[in-house]
């Protein structure tokens, strides 16, 4: 059975930075792409990153990009979400989710789900 394990959320001043991890486990890693996916009270879910390990693609929302790095770590089948220059708006619970072998920007088609981890960033 898939699990995903989220740590390192918290709580961190505007500017501050924040480094999630998920731990991997009853997957084929190199089969699956891992992404960290946001929900804000009142807000949709947001794929805010994804990395898929059979091609190698990085995919980073508009919003993040130049400011959260994706890395993941297949020796240890995990994946990490380094968050610099943190804003309010990034304040959120995140989910450490897998999907099948690509990316996909669809919530719908996710196929496995963390717990989340809360993160915020205050003004």
């Amino acid at each position: 059975e898939m699990q995903l394990v989220e740590s390192g959320g918290g709580l961190v001043q505007a500017g501050g930075s924040l480094r999630l991890s998920c731990a991997t486990s009853g997957l084929t890693f190199n089969h699956y792409a891992v992404a960290w996916i946001r929900q804000a009270p009142g807000k949709e879910r947001e794929v805010v990153s994804c990395f898929s390990e059979s091609d190698g693609t990085k995919y980073y929302a508009p919003s993040v990009k130049g400011r959260f790095t994706i890395s993941s770590d297949s020796s240890k089948m995990t994946v990490d979400l380094q968050m610099n220059s943190l804003k309010p708006e990034d304040t959120a619970v995140y989910y450490c989710t897998a999907h099948a072998v690509l990316c996909t920007l669809h919530v719908s088609e996710i196929d496995g789900w963390g717990q989340g981890t809360q993160v915020t960033v205050s003004s």
